[in-house]
Parts: C-alpha cells; sequence; structure tokens
C-alpha cells in the first residue's frame, strides 16, 4: 500500500509540473508556430515571447539531470577533467607526443589543448545522444496542441551550452593561471560559438522529429558519435594528417570551430575569417534544415505517440 501511495504521490507531482509549464504558455500566443516561413527567426524569437516557459523547461531539464547526485553540476565539469587525466598520461607522458608545429609545448600545455577539443566535442556529442529521446521523452506535450514542441530542442542545447560555458570559464582560468596569459583574441569565444550552436540546434531538431518515427536511431546515434570524436581534431592537429585529408575537414564545422577556439584561447592567433565563415554559412544551413524537417514532421507525432 505505502508503494502504491508513494507512485500516486509521484504521479500527482508530475502532473503538476505539467499544469504549471502548460499555464506558462502565452494565451497570445498558443496557436502551433512553427510555420514555413522564416523558420529559425521564429522559434528563436517564441522562445524569447514564452521566455516564462523557456526558463521552467530549463530549470526542469537541469534537475532531471542531476536529480538524486550529490555533487550535480560538478558532475559536468569533473567527468571531462577525469578523462583529460587519462588522455593527457596516455598521450603526453607515455606516448611522448607534442603538438604539430608546438613541439616545445609543455605537458600543461598539452592538456589545455586536449581539454578545449574535448569540452566543444562533448557539448555537440550531448545535443546529438539526447536528442533522438527528447519527443519521447516528453508525450504528454505532444498531445497539447498549444505547446511549443520545437522549443525543446532549443533547452536542451541551452543546457548543455550552460555546462559548455563553466567548462571553458575553467580552461581560460588554467590558461591565466598556468602562467601563459590570455591574449586579446580570447575576446572573440563567443563569436566562435555561433557556427557550433547554430550546428547544435539543427541536428538536434532533426535528430529530435526523427527519433520519433525511427526508434532505432537513439541506438545508432551511440556509434557515429564515438566516430565524430576521431573525425574531429580532438586529440590531434588537423595540419598532422595529409594535405589530400585536410581538404575534407574543411567541411566538419566541429573541426573547424575546435581549430579556431584553440588558437584564439591558447595561442593568440586571429581567426582565418574565410574558414569562420564557411563554418558559420555550413551552421546555418544545417539550423535552416533542421527546424524545415521539424515543421514538416511535427503534424504526425501525435498520431504515432
Amino acid at each position: 500500500m505505502e508503494a502504491h501511495d508513494s507512485g500516486r504521490v509521484v504521479l500527482n507531482s508530475q502532473l503538476a509540473e505539467d499544469v504549471s509549464i502548460f499555464n506558462l504558455i502565452s494565451p497570445a500566443n498558443s496557436k502551433p508556430r512553427l510555420g514555413q516561413d522564416r523558420l529559425l527567426y521564429r522559434v528563436l524569437h517564441e522562445s524569447w515571447l514564452q521566455r516564462q516557459l523557456f526558463l521552467k523547461l530549463l530549470k526542469r531539464d537541469f534537475a532531471e539531470r542531476y536529480q538524486g547526485s550529490y555533487l550535480g553540476l560538478f558532475w559536468s565539469l569533473l567527468l571531462p577533467l577525469l578523462s583529460l587525466l587519462v588522455f593527457t598520461f596516455f598521450f603526453g607522458v607515455i606516448f611522448k607526443m607534442r603538438w604539430g608545429d608546438h613541439s616545445s609545448s609543455s605537458l600543461s600545455e598539452l592538456a589545455l589543448i586536449l581539454f578545449v577539443g574535448m569540452a566543444l566535442y562533448n557539448f555537440l556529442a550531448e545535443c546529438l545522444s539526447r536528442a533522438p529521446g527528447l519527443i519521447l521523452a516528453h508525450q504528454n506535450y505532444v498531445k497539447n496542441v498549444i505547446f511549443p514542441l520545437e522549443m525543446l530542442p532549443v533547452v536542451m542545447v541551452t543546457s548543455a551550452l550552460l555546462t559548455l560555458t563553466v567548462t571553458l570559464f575553467v580552461i581560460l582560468s588554467l590558461q591565466e593561471v598556468l602562467g601563459n596569459g590570455l591574449a586579446w583574441t580570447a575576446l572573440l569565444l563567443p563569436v566562435m560559438m555561433l557556427p557550433l550552436l547554430l550546428l547544435a540546434l539543427g541536428l538536434s531538431w532533426f535528430l529530435a522529429a526523427l527519433g520519433v518515427y525511427i526508434r532505432d536511431i537513439q541506438q545508432l546515434i551511440v556509434p557515429l558519435v564515438q566516430l565524430l570524436m576521431f573525425m574531429s581534431p580532438v586529440f590531434y592537429p588537423i595540419s598532422a594528417l595529409p594535405a589530400s585529408a585536410r581538404y575534407w575537414f574543411q567541411f566538419n564545422p566541429l573541426a573547424l570551430v575546435i581549430e579556431q577556439t584553440r588558437g584564439i584561447i591558447l595561442f593568440g592567433q586571429s581567426p582565418v575569417w574565410e574558414h569562420y565563415l564557411l563554418c558559420l554559412g555550413m551552421g546555418l544551413l544545417v539550423a535552416l534544415l533542421g527546424a524545415y524537417w521539424f515543421a514538416r514532421t511535427r503534424k504526425g507525432f501525435a498520431d504515432v505517440l
């Protein structure tokens, strides 16, 4: 009987939480929104109009991710640090790896170089891993025709972005503490993140919608995310690749963002603006296509679920 009552309390608590979320939807914007014109602008604009709902969902996302955890958000920083220690030990101590043209780099410099790559990769990997099950985990929202489903991937990407922000702040602090100092180019960091945000948002919209119709995509995305790590310059510089391979890497937005971010934070290098604009264009294209795909497929969500 106690277990039954406990389950009922949890269910009632969840129901009350959902009702409070639905009550935050602004009546003036209660129509299904993601139309076919100016898709990206419309969904971001509506996230601002429904900012109370957005913040409520963001707070709930954080609560669900770290529910029952003693360390909470600290885990999002601790796990990459532990991985960094392992990789730095193997690459820097055992294999005596040095980074491209920076052959005289110390072990601490190598650790920071790897840390930047891992932070950016982990951000995108988290978005790709969570996106296929995003709508499936919120089926009760699908039944509510006025709920802005397109906001769910935006909330998820923002949640991952907050974790990335904390990690980048630690990297900047370590860069300063280790005596290397910060160049003025570090101020360009928010600009460098824009293509990655657009890429993550577009892929999240696409995978969130696809995951409703093809449940196997959740299992397929795991090896693809792992492959992405080795197809991006997380543990090696692009300059170490053959010239023929380097050409194809310029079509990997994550690779370009990692290389440019390392340059502006660690080496004081100005961005290669031609590469940045190419990366920005690819990110914007992916975001537009992802929004278009979500808009076209969301009409059938309720039938499938």
